[in-house]
């Protein structure tokens, strides 16, 4: 029975077998700058249950758009309009972030929600503007539409397991969420450069490497241990005391 679906269609197999997993590893790099984006939008969300919650359901929405984004592609892009409103977006993200200090530290502020339902529609919106430049590279591999469906279904799925393991690098790091919109704002310079002229917009080689080294700065710092929480040197109480 296998056999005879792979020897259907010429070259059915070697999809399979080659450009699919490459399709999957692809969506799961390039899933990590859109991942820690998430996770910085969601930790605007007090409770870990409506941060987890709104990326349930910001994700299932943004799976909805990305595969109408795959399917239209070839209609979407041939309109510079989408990436510019993709661009715009991503960096008013940045300009939010950046512009709102804390008055007691230097640390940014995030963005704060009151309830989960308003960070729902950043989430699904910043995976479509991200996915503007993943869904690109994706048709570039494969003109098959059930492999790049496949692969940006994965890809979701993967980009919820990053964003929940960032969300808790966060509250460990001091220049992560930092690091994460300056990400945001690579990205979105990018579209904006192929919106201007695409013979100005640096290869995947450069981003690749200046979002490894946010990532580096990113993990660089670690938050000193709060003074309540004994160390590992410190005997803990026993409750036995008198």
């Amino acid at each position: 029975m296998f056999d005879q679906i792979l020897n259907a269609t010429p070259g059915v197999g070697m999809e399979i077998f080659f450009l699919l997993p490459l399709l999957i590893a692809l969506e799961t790099i390039l899933s990590a700058d859109n991942a820690i984006a998430l996770a910085a939008i969601a930790r605007g969300l007090k409770e870990p249950a409506d941060q987890n919650l709104a990326l349930n359901l910001g994700l299932a929405i943004a799976l909805v758009f990305r595969v109408t984004l795959i399917l239209t592609a070839n209609w979407v892009l041939q309109f510079w309009q989408f990436e510019l409103l993709g661009a715009i977006y991503l960096l008013w993200l940045v300009f939010q972030y950046f512009t709102s200090t804390k008055s007691t530290t230097d640390h940014h502020q995030e963005i704060k929600f009151q309830s989960f339902w308003q960070a729902i529609p950043l989430i699904a919106l910043t995976d479509v503007a991200f996915s503007l430049d993943s869904v690109t590279t994706a048709i570039a591999v494969s003109k098959e539409v059930w492999l790049v469906v496949t692969g940006g279904v994965i890809g979701v799925i993967t980009l919820r397991f990053l964003a929940g393991l960032f969300i808790q690098w966060l509250e460990e790091f001091v220049h992560l969420q930092d690091a994460a919109y300056v990400t945001v704002a690579l990205v979105g310079m990018r579209l904006l450069l192929r919106v201007i002229h695409p013979d100005f917009v640096p290869p995947e080689w450069i981003m690749i490497s200046l979002i490894t080294t946010l990532f580096i700065w990113g993990f660089s710092v670690r938050y000193p241990p709060s003074p309540l929480q004994p160390t590992e040197s410190e005997p803990k109480d026993s409750g036995n005391s008198l």
